[in-house]
């Protein structure tokens, strides 16, 4: 079987050090689903961040299961994730005298791989996995293998879906970085997402020698095999947003930990600090209207 250059590259990636408190927060969110967990990714801005700014950060990652009936006590939970996928939790740890925090999406191997195919309905897997990505833990080689092949993929999908073309998808001559900083964009109005064209440019900016390597490697496919053209972006935009707004309803009745983590978001950028109770944690919908109206009373919103 012939090597496949780019999985090779992502899994050289895959496999450089990652700090300590991620670590130690990467297992915590791995033992919550016990031995239905096999990896688990550590992903987005923090990658790039010290240790120590990441006291006041929120880690992200994606714990990967091989059965969602194993990795919840509850039906509903597991019945969720596989219709909808992902399940997203929020997760706070004391560890060295900091609190560290973390969003943590759970999915099953087959699904995300799914996710990061160019058949894949929507952006929202393979837009965030074209980035890097760490891998913190894995139960085996084949399922790193696989997870190395999923990201290989996902850069793939990525420049098929931004890479311009001639009428009939053949691919024309176009700078690469900036093919990455439109597609980067372009997912981001796919889907119901605030950041800015700004982002984009930042995203690209941090890793350009390895959005072009990866670039060199997967233009010549793009060549013999077309790119996807304009009118997919139309699709995936209508799905996209279909999707999340469908995850949003989702997440108000399984998101864990979400009272805390709009709590926390809200300290950040206010600094207003809000005491929550325990049944306010367990009935986050009935407890809103009251937290709102004590964060703006006490100015969090102005």
């Amino acid at each position: 079987m012939a090597t496949d250059a780019v999985a090779t590259l992502i899994a050289g990636e895959l496999g450089q050090p990652i700090a300590p408190a991620a670590l130690a927060m990467a297992e915590h969110c791995r033992a919550r689903h016990g031995k239905a967990a096999i990896a688990v990714l550590f992903y987005g801005s923090c990658l790039r961040q010290s240790e120590q700014a990441l006291a006041d950060a929120l880690l992200d990652f994606y714990v990967v299961v091989d059965d969602y009936g194993t990795a919840f006590d509850s039906r509903l939970m597991a019945l969720a994730n596989r219709l909808l996928p992902p399940n997203v939790f929020y997760v706070e740890l004391p560890w060295q005298g900091i609190t560290l925090r973390a969003k943590y999406a759970v999915m099953s191997l087959d699904q995300f791989a799914a996710g990061c195919a160019r058949s894949a309905g929507n952006v929202s897997i393979w837009a965030r996995f074209c980035q890097p990505a760490r891998l913190v833990w894995a139960d085996s080689a084949a399922t790193q293998h696989a997870l190395a092949a999923a990201l290989a993929d996902a850069c793939r999908t990525m420049l098929w879906h931004a890479w311009p073309t001639e009428t009939g998808g053949k691919v024309i001559e176009a700078d690469s970085l900036q093919v990455w900083e439109n597609g980067f964009r372009r997912t981001y109005a796919a889907e119901i997402r605030s950041e800015t064209g700004e982002r984009a440019r930042a995203l690209v900016a941090a890793d350009k020698v390895r959005y072009q390597q990866l670039a060199r490697m997967i233009l010549p496919e793009l060549r013999r095999s077309g790119a996807a053209g304009e009118g997919v972006w139309r699709r995936r935009g209508v799905i996209g947003k279909s999707l999340n707004f469908l995850r949003l309803v989702k997440a108000a009745f399984t998101f864990d930990g979400a009272v805390d983590y709009v709590l926390w978001k809200v300290r950040r950028h206010s600094g207003v600090v809000v005491p929550v109770s325990d049944w306010q944690r367990r009935h986050p919908l009935l407890a809103a209207p009251g937290l709102a109206w004590k964060l703006y009373r006490l100015g969090a919103f102005r």
